[in-house]
Order: C-alpha cells, then sequence, then structure tokens
C-alpha cells in the first residue's frame, strides 16, 4: 500500500443483524476497534466481509461507510472485481475507487479461469489496467472462486507498470514470498502476507505488512508482532507470538468467520454471529475451544503488557 508504514491491514469482517440486514453502527464499532489497536489501513469488502454475500450497492455503501468512519486516518482498500465482462469489471474498479480507496484489488482467480493459461490472465490484467486509468490496483490471491497465484515474474511486471501498489498474498511459501518482494524492489508497492505460520520471517523479508484473519481476534497482537518482530531485546517474545498463532491456526479457521465474531463478543464488542455466507455449524465444541483461545490470549497479552483495542 503506497506511503503506508509497514504494519497491520485488516481483512475487515461485515457485521449483520440477526435478520441478515447490514448493521451499519456494528461496522463504525469495529473500524473504530481495527483503528484503535494501531492497524496500517483497512482492506474493506474482501472475503472476510462475505463480497460475494453482498449485493454491488451494499459493497459500494459498506466502502463508503468505512472509509467516512476512517476520515484519512489510514488508507482503505477494497475490493472491484467481480463477476462479469471485463469491461464490467473495470467499471466497479472505477466505482470503488470513487467510493474513497487509495487503491482497487483485483481478485486473481476472476480475471481467468483455473483452466486458462498465465499468459491469458496477464493480457486481461494489462487491459484492465489500461481501461481503469489513474487507479492504483492492488492484487488478491483470495481462494474463492479458486485460488490463482501470481509467480514473482508476473508480479514484479504489474508492479512495473507503476499501477500496482499492494499485494495480499496467500501462497503459503516463504520462498515465493521473498521472491515476489525481490521481484517488486523499487517501486512504491507493499506486500502484506495472510499466512501467520511465517510471519516473522516474511516481515523480516521485506513485506510491508501482514493482511489475515487472525486480526479479527487478536488486531493488537498483530500490530505488535509487526512492530517488535525484528527487536532483540522481544526475540523470545516474538518466537512465543509466533507459536501462539501456529498452535491455534486451526481454532481461528474452523467456521469463520462466526467464530471471529464469536471471539469478539468475548471481548465485549456488540456484534451478531450472524453470517450470510453458509461455513458449517458453530457447535459447542467450537464455541469451547474459541473461549479457550480468548482465555490462552488473555494470559499472553498480560505477559505482553498489551491493552486490549
Amino acid at each position: 500500500m503506497k506511503n503506508s508504514p509497514k504494519g497491520f491491514i485488516p481483512v475487515m469482517l461485515m457485521p449483520f443483524q440477526n435478520d441478515g440486514q447490514i448493521d451499519y453502527p456494528a461496522l463504525t464499532r469495529l473500524t473504530e476497534l481495527y483503528l484503535k489497536a494501531g492497524a496500517a489501513g483497512l482492506f474493506a469488502n474482501c472475503l472476510s466481509s462475505e463480497m460475494f454475500e453482498l449485493s454491488a450497492e451494499e459493497r459500494l455503501q459498506t466502502i463508503r461507510h468505512v472509509v467516512d468512519v476512517v476520515g484519512g486516518a489510514v488508507p482503505v482498500v477494497a475490493t472491484g472485481t467481480f463477476a462479469g465482462t471485463l469491461n464490467e469489471q473495470a467499471d466497479f474498479v472505477k466505482r470503488v475507487h470513487e467510493a474513497g480507496t487509495e487503491a482497487v484489488i483485483v481478485i486473481t482467480g476472476l480475471l481467468a479461469t483455473e483452466q486458462e493459461s498465465d499468459a491469458v490472465f496477464n493480457e486481461r490484467v494489462m487491459r484492465l489496467i489500461d481501461w481503469t486509468p489513474g487507479i492504483p490496483l492492488g492484487f488478491y490471491e483470495c481462494p474463492v472462486p479458486y485460488k490463482r497465484l501470481l509467480s514473482a515474474e508476473q508480479l514484479g511486471q504489474f508492479v512495473g507498470t507503476g499501477r500496482v501498489t499492494y499485494h495480499k498474498d496467500t501462497c503459503l511459501d516463504i520462498k515465493q514470498v521473498q521472491d515476489k518482494i525481490a521481484a517488486a524492489q523499487g517501486y512504491p508497492f507493499g506486500l502484506y502476507d495472510a499466512y501467520m505460520g511465517h510471519a516473522v520471517e516474511s516481515l523480516r523479508a521485506g513485506a510491508a505488512g501482514l493482511s489475515c484473519i487472525q486480526g479479527n481476534f487478536f488486531p493488537e497482537l498483530i500490530v505488535w508482532l509487526c512492530e517488535n518482530y525484528d527487536n532483540p531485546q522481544l526475540a523470545n517474545e516474538v518466537q512465543q507470538v509466533q507459536q501462539f498463532f501456529i498452535e491455534n491456526m486451526d481454532v481461528m479457521h474452523n467456521v469463520y468467520p462466526i467464530v471471529a465474531k464469536y471471539s469478539l463478543k468475548q471481548r465485549g464488542m456488540d456484534i451478531s454471529t450472524f453470517t450470510r455466507r453458509q461455513v458449517g455449524t458453530f457447535s459447542s465444541s467450537i464455541r469451547q475451544a474459541v473461549e479457550t483461545l480468548s482465555g490462552d490470549y488473555t494470559k499472553l497479552s498480560h505477559h505482553l503488557e498489551l491493552a486490549l483495542a
């Protein structure tokens, strides 16, 4: 993300009322929580926001709402490509940018089918760049509809146009992350890693920050890691935090985003666990696991002297 500091970019949840309507007061509270935790920017209208379950107008309205609440305090990026022709995608990119975003995010799996070649994908990216003049773009290797990973060579080519400023990486491979960062050296660009399994390595390799679902449980802990990953005086604590995320990866992914909303309720936030997206049953055993996780985090946060956002 151009001109933003190294840090945490939350993949924002979308709060709903129990009747399924968007809960705008809760969206305000959630946005303020991220800001209070120290987020360096916000990623609105993403998979965690249940973007595929929103109408086009809901996408735009929620983006505008987040931008208004933020009030310029940090940059906001948001997804701008969905199903449709490339022309239709370009038009929606323009609308998302007009909503006040710093960059508009392109879903890699929506510019070409899984069977189509990298050459086809690359050509469409270049056309999208041509058809959205002056708008900063980013990429998100979203797992839906399928995960299309960019190679370091591709990313370097796109960043080299001067139009691509952001990348949310989901490759889960630290070597690929290192290669992508190297390919984009020298440009106003930031790679934000989604995978907490190698978060410290990624930050040390030059990632601009982290953009992970774990930030919807413990945003201040992600901020702490971004600020202290290379502090030799806190090396033991950094390793402890890294291990905490590795050990609790499964708990935080199970029936997500319901578990994240329930975790926020455990913190005292007024937010429903309702989701439009069908992610499975929030069973009593999953509930208990989240409650145990919340207790473990409380102990860790006290050890690190973290103040909850």
